[in-house]
């Protein structure tokens, strides 16, 4: 870990990938990660070509179009010196299905294991490369956080969102029973199993509940959207939020998820 934040000329060029919920669902949430790489000494662009990381396709077993997306966002991201997402699901898919997706292919394999070795989730990024920690943000709060299946399972993200919520002035962090239990959205297992997952939303929602907390953070936004659902339906105060809102100090721009909300539109 380095806390080197880099000058004008040496500061690393990322590559933002947006992601399919993002760019839909909350925009937000990537102009609050371009604060927060900029912050942390980064050179961001977001290549307009990007589309999905492909994982409904590779999930679903339609290899020829989970190759095809895959191929496109490697072409899109293969020049930067860091691909950065805010999803660790979406994440997870370049770093560590990509590579398998395109072992056979002798022209794009090392081209998918360069883009790979190269990727992070947002907080990961921010944490174990750059050494960065905010300064001067605030958020008045209980919080609990959710550790979603992927960033946890496949990338190793634990400890790195709460080190920096750790340095959040007006934060209290309370951890919730079996923070590691799924969501019940798993992308498509929603919908292919609406009984099962409504079922493990639920126990998740008593769990948050119990702790106090009145805001929910996590890393990815399909467990958020799935929770914030649930919340709402139950009538639940609880505010939801991705945990790059609370760490870039943008909760102003935005209501919480799942309520009226008057997003920026565009990309970041």
């Amino acid at each position: 870990m380095t806390d080197r934040m880099g000058s004008a000329t040496d500061a690393p060029k990322v590559g933002l990938f947006v992601t399919c919920l993002v760019d839909l669902f909350r925009p937000s949430v990537g102009f609050a990660a371009v604060r927060l790489l900029e912050a942390a000494g980064c050179r961001v662009e977001v290549p307009t070509v990007q589309t999905c990381c492909g994982q409904p396709a590779y999930n679903s077993g339609d290899r020829p179009d989970a190759v095809a997306i895959a191929r496109n966002v490697i072409g899109a991201f293969e020049t930067f010196d860091h691909v950065v997402v805010p999803s660790g699901s979406c994440a997870g898919m370049i770093k560590e299905h990509y590579p398998r997706l395109l072992a056979d292919d002798a022209d794009w394999a090392p081209r998918a294991n360069h883009v790979a070795r190269r990727c992070h989730e947002l907080v990961s990024f921010l944490v174990d490369v750059r050494g960065w920690r905010p300064t001067r943000t605030r958020y008045d709060g209980r919080v609990t956080y959710h550790d979603s299946c992927s960033g946890l399972r496949e990338l190793g993200i634990k400890a790195q969102p709460r080190y920096l919520l750790g340095d959040i002035d007006g934060v209290v962090l309370t951890e919730m029973a079996d923070t590691e239990v799924c969501c019940g959205f798993g992308g498509t297992f929603c919908i292919k199993y609406p009984d099962i997952s409504n079922r493990m939303v639920g126990d998740k929602v008593r769990a948050i509940t119990t702790t106090g907390a009145d805001t929910l953070l996590a890393g990815d936004l399909g467990c958020l959207l799935n929770l914030a659902g649930r919340l709402k339906r139950d009538g639940s105060p609880i505010r939801v939020r991705h945990v790059a809102e609370v760490l870039a100090g943008t909760c102003d721009d935005a209501p919480p998820i799942g309520e009226a909300t008057n997003q920026p539109s565009g990309r970041p």
